[in-house]
């Protein structure tokens, strides 16, 4: 029988399904909490209503326009913030379904961690962290996307759960649920290795020049070392999440060495400080003229400061808005429109 004494419904069979095959320290949808209670879906879990609040928003879209690591690559194949996080999703959904963990809650974590993710990279990160009132952090972002900025201003009123996993994806505590700190290894297994790829296919290193006891741990190619690092995970965990010593020291290793050729290498990275400076200059600008902001942001403005709303606003914006908005207030329109001419002939 259904909780109103009907038939049951097939969000309350997907419930129960998860209680028969769902291990014990796995989250269970039926035990999900939300800020303000909704009447169930008859079809989907809560959890499974998460994941397509979260497909369906406006930030979500976004991603596809911002930058993962390399600033407007000539091709194709790089990866943007929505390919990371497609990435990040298949990485983790299938040491979800390994762990016998909740799918449905690790994909709805995966989708949303990346949300509150500045245009240009961790380089417009670290902007608005230098220039806004009590810094900024892109995890913390994409919470207050989900809570406050997405839906008009009224947020998704996701699950405590999935919000707990965007938090805490990245730094600070670990996630409360097995599921979130499954997303937060993923995002690590994810990104270390696609912009591995990403550096090879822009000539900023050469995958030989990985050092042997790396590749011999862990594979010569991209897709050998994802199924070393997820077998490992599946293999080695059981209270928490991670993997045996000599595959961790091995990745750790891989990390170190792509922070040296890639994340810190000047040749690699010459074109952030264009965009540390675009960011800054904008900030300042609405900063000091809150009303030029869009109308959305201005209640924001009212109840929490100019500094947030101004933060608001840019942290949201894709690589070519942030360019357009620029260009709008600070390049004279007449030299805008030679550059275009001349650009194309």
């Amino acid at each position: 029988m259904s909780e109103g004494g009907g038939a049951v419904s097939v969000r309350e069979r997907s419930e129960q399904r998860e209680h028969q095959l769902l291990d014990r320290r796995a989250a269970f949808a039926d035990c999900a909490v939300r800020d303000r209670p909704e009447v169930p879906c008859d079809y989907r879990t809560d959890y499974q209503r998460d994941r397509d609040r979260i497909l369906h928003s406006k930030s979500f879209r976004r991603l596809k326009h911002k930058t993962q690591v390399f600033l407007s690559p000539e091709g194709d194949h790089y990866r943007t913030r929505l390919t990371h996080t497609l990435e990040v999703s298949q990485i983790a959904r299938t040491i979800a379904r390994a762990l016998c963990c909740n799918e449905d809650l690790t994909e709805a974590i995966s989708l949303g961690h990346d949300l509150g993710h500045t245009p240009f990279g961790h380089a417009g990160e670290r902007a608005l962290n230098e220039v806004m009132e009590g810094g900024f952090r892109h995890y913390e972002q994409s919470v207050r996307m989900v809570e406050r900025l997405e839906n008009d201003g009224r947020g998704l009123n996701l699950t405590r759960e999935v919000r707990d996993g965007i938090l805490c994806h990245t730094r600070g505590r670990p996630a409360l649920t097995l599921e979130g700190r499954i997303v937060r290894l993923a995002d690590r297994v994810a990104y270390t290795n696609h912009d591995f790829d990403d550096a090879v296919r822009a000539g900023v290193f050469d995958e030989q020049l990985v050092p042997e006891d790396i590749r011999r741990v862990l594979g010569e190619r991209r897709s050998e070392r994802i199924d070393r690092l997820v077998t490992s995970i599946v293999e080695n965990s059981g209270e928490d999440i991670g993997m045996d010593p000599e595959t961790a020291a091995a990745f750790d290793r891989l990390h170190e060495f792509m922070f040296e050729r890639l994340y810190h290498n000047p040749a690699a990275k010459g074109e952030e400080g264009k965009a540390d400076g675009l960011i800054r200059r904008l900030f300042e600008y609405f900063l000091r003229d809150p009303s030029r902001l869009p109308e959305e942001y201005h209640a924001i403005r009212e109840k929490e400061g100019a500094s947030r709303a101004a933060g608001d606003y840019i942290a949201g914006m894709t690589d070519n808005y942030a360019l357009e908005v620029y260009e709008s207030l600070f390049i004279p329109r007449s030299w805008a429109v030679k550059g275009l001419h001349s650009a194309g002939g």
